[in-house]
């Protein structure tokens, strides 16, 4: 269940100024009905300023009068304040890697690199969350730690998923079969005892 923004200064705004039931505004900003009634007690939440979630385009001024009529009904989130990845669309923009892996991506782009060229930078750059510079400083061994770059697999680096490696190989395969240029031999995946 998607929850309003500041779900707890929207309790203070909706205790204060709606008659709503503690149910529904608890139902609502995913609190308990217990602390939704400490709030307009004035024992939890006394430095908070109500938000306006009507105002903020989270819930209709109308849904808010419609529950305030009937105590079994509940607000809704409009959709409009949904997140894009909630909304069915996949959300655009770059992918965010935690820093502790950051140090990582140059090995996972040089595997990339140099087990499967049909996958072009543009991918690269949407696989990895990196940019061109440096995919190219990767590729010309112009990075300031070119020196300790190990091709290492992106998915065991937690970087991408599996079927998102796959898609990025599969698109590449594509354009190669497209534009009638053979398809470069792919990596054999190690047996477990050349694991070991």
């Amino acid at each position: 269940m998607s929850l309003p923004l500041m779900p707890k200064a929207t309790a203070v705004w909706l205790i204060e100024k709606t008659a709503l039931a503690f149910e529904q505004i608890a139902d609502f900003c995913g609190m308990h009905p217990l602390e939704i009634q400490a709030i307009a007690d004035g024992e939890v939440a006394q430095g908070i300023n109500g938000y306006d979630p009507v105002a903020n385009k989270q819930v209709a001024a109308a849904d808010i009068h419609r529950c305030e009529a009937d105590s079994s009904a509940r607000l809704t989130l409009l959709e409009s304040a949904l997140p894009p990845n909630k909304r069915g669309k996949r959300g655009h923009g770059a992918r965010y890697t935690p820093v502790a892996k950051r140090i990582d991506r140059p090995d996972a782009i040089a595997f990339v690199l140099r087990n499967y060229p049909q996958v072009q930078d543009p991918q690269i750059v949407k696989l990895l969350g990196t940019t061109k510079d440096t995919i190219q400083k990767v590729r010309d061994r112009s990075h300031w730690n070119s020196a300790n770059i190990k091709p290492r697999d992106p998915v065991i680096l937690g970087l991408c998923k599996q079927s998102d490696l796959n898609d990025a190989i599969a698109a590449g395969n594509a354009r190669l079969l497209r534009e009638g240029a053979p398809l470069p031999e792919q990596p054999q995946p190690l047996h477990e005892d050349e694991a070991a």
